[in-house]
């Protein structure tokens, strides 16, 4: 039997990995974690990398916060798991309380917990049907809302989220997001929705149109709001569910807790996961008592949902950003960095634009033509990783680099960080 001790190197490892585990699951670097602290990641040979990822937007508190460590401690000297279902515990109770208050508005609202988010993509989508007695979905190109069917179906991009998985689910709809950057205005979106609701779908047979506030994988483009206000509108005139998937954007990453409180608009249905637990699989919809409350007992639920070490790590999260002021903080942060981008931009004529909310901020790169450019993207990325950063790109054509560093990140090893991109960028 093989060890891990005969297999220490990274390219040792990565040939077990090609070996052992299917090429549909795709690895950004072939590198392997040994331990990790905050804002840093130490691989199996010894080496030090800075993490601009953090985990996908998961470790919005850093690697192993130590509150959140403890919590997650204390809690397995009580239990591991019950299944919430069969014998349910009050810290979960305690958690939809506290989400209930934090999110956007005032009206009664109400709170499912899962495991993963395509879990609660489902499950919002679920909610809204029920709620609504209607089939049809509506989400935007460039979306991502998963890899399950449902999520797939949603998500609108192809390569490599649909590629050989057909038939989706059906009544799902898509109209182009609002990107003025790549010619897609406000007006033509609603125009294509108008359309929409023309030729394919009456808007009284809608159930819900789903749509990240800052497009994730499609290339972190902020909604207009103009173009959220207008929803609001079409939603409440047919009486469609409007969901926020607040996925990637939630939990102080933007500036403030939620990117909804960005928008003098109101969702009825939220999807949070990914930073709400420091790293431990959690998700929930949140959203209006009245929706939330459609289905019937046993509709909702799963064997893990809710499960306790996560729940305890969620309240620990949520204390951090509070205590630790990390909506303030993720604002300051991306200030700094949007600066240092728009300094770089003036030496490097790749960069075509520079955009974000707080500390979800994105640099897009093009040709001299406008056409984008994923290859001189891949070189920065991978420039950076050689030089000690880890860098994620994103966007339809792969020509932007995302910016999802922990909120706790110390100010030097940003600097640090910084530093190793200009490099990149210039040399």
């Amino acid at each position: 039997m093989t060890t891990a001790l005969e297999t220490s190197t990274n390219q040792q490892i990565d040939a077990r990995r090609v070996a052992a585990t299917p090429r549909g699951v795709g690895i950004g670097f072939q590198i392997y974690a040994e331990r990790a602290e905050n804002a840093q990641i130490w691989d199996v040979e010894g080496r030090r990398y800075i993490d601009f990822g953090a985990g996908i937007a998961v470790l919005n508190t850093g690697h192993r916060h130590p509150r959140v460590m403890q919590a997650v401690k204390d809690q397995l000297e009580r239990f591991t798991h019950t299944a919430y279902q069969v014998v349910p515990y009050e810290s979960s109770v305690a958690l939809a309380e506290r989400l209930n208050a934090l999110t956007p508005g005032q009206h009664a609202k109400k709170t499912a917990f899962f495991t993963t988010g395509a879990e609660a993509v489902e499950n919002a989508i679920k909610i809204a049907r029920a709620h609504t007695r209607r089939p049809g979905v509506i989400a935007l190109t460039g979306a991502f809302h998963g890899r399950t069917f449902m999520g797939m179906a949603l998500t609108g991009k192809v390569v490599p989220y649909k590629t050989g998985f057909g038939p989706f689910p059906g009544s799902i709809y898509h109209v182009p997001a609002p990107v003025a950057l790549h010619g897609t205005t406000v007006k033509q979106s609603l125009a294509a929705l108008t359309q929409l609701f023309k030729a394919d779908i009456d808007p009284e047979q809608v159930a819900a149109i789903i749509l990240e506030p800052i497009q994730g994988e499609g290339g972190f483009y902020v909604q207009p709001p103009e173009f959220m206000q207008a929803l609001r509108e079409v939603c409440d005139r047919h009486g469609i569910v409007l969901i926020a998937d607040e996925i990637q954007t939630g939990f102080a990453r933007t500036g403030k807790l939620f990117a909804m409180e960005h928008y003098d608009v109101l969702p009825d249905l939220m999807t949070v996961a990914k930073s709400l637990a420091g790293g431990l699989p959690l998700s929930g919809v949140v959203g209006r008592a009245e929706i939330m409350d459609a289905p019937a007992p046993g509709g909702l639920g799963g064997t893990y949902a809710g499960n306790a070490l996560a729940i305890a790590a969620a309240h620990a999260v949520l204390d951090v950003i509070e205590d630790e002021q990390l909506c303030a903080r993720a604002e300051r942060l991306g200030q700094r960095l949007k600066s240092r981008l728009a300094a770089l931009r003036k030496t490097v004529p790749q960069i075509s634009d520079v955009r974000g909310l707080g500390s979800m901020v994105a640099m897009e790169f093009a040709q001299p033509d406008g056409t984008p450019d994923p290859a001189f993207t891949k070189l920065v990325q991978d420039r950076a990783r050689d030089a000690g950063l880890l860098l994620l790109t994103c966007g339809v054509h792969a020509n932007v680099i995302r910016f999802l560093f922990p909120l706790t990140i110390e100010d030097a090893l940003l600097d640090e960080g910084l530093d190793i991109l200009a490099a990149a960028l210039q040399a």
